[in-house]
């Protein structure tokens, strides 16, 4: 087994950005998509999001490619949500993602970005680099007032934009 420290900030839509992400349906889609990513042998630090997104922050081994991770974690929970439910509105995601690497040192950093989705949303501190999930100008909110204790990566994420 090679060694590896791939660390990423993955981040997602529902179709449509329809806000399907309720406070019912979360622990159980993320629940799909964290056993799917252990079951790829992923290591996942945070799983989070705010009503029509999630952010995942995992490290993914080498012989796995990004997108072909997200596309399969994407998949089963939507698959198995919908399955779980029968004869409801289906779910589905949007195909696009948002994929970030950063090193073993910004992990607290990053996983505190995500488990505190709800909070940064409500505050409207969002980084808006870290919200992206396509090419598209989609960005709606401000980076404003997001503090991070490390304002040197802070201030890197914003400069990315």
């Amino acid at each position: 087994m090679p060694y590896w420290q791939l660390f990423y900030h993955i981040v997602w839509s529902t179709k449509n950005r329809e806000p399907l992400l309720t406070p019912e349906a979360e622990p159980i889609i993320y629940g799909y998509l964290r056993n799917k990513a252990l079951g790829l042998e992923a290591n996942v630090y945070a799983i989070n999001g705010y009503r029509d997104h999630v952010h995942l922050v995992a490290s993914i081994p080498p012989k796995i490619a990004v997108s072909k991770f997200v596309g399969q974690v994407k998949a089963v929970a939507s698959v198995k949500y919908n399955q779980s439910r029968p004869g409801a509105a289906p779910f589905y995601w949007q195909e696009e993602f948002g994929a970030f690497s950063f090193d073993r040192k910004r992990l607290p950093y990053v996983a505190a970005y995500v488990e505190n989705q709800k909070t940064h949303h409500a505050n409207n501190r969002l980084i808006p680099i870290l919200e992206r999930d396509d090419m598209d100008d989609t960005l709606r909110e401000a980076p404003a007032l997001y503090t991070a204790t490390d304002d040197r990566w802070r201030q890197e994420m914003l400069e990315m934009e």
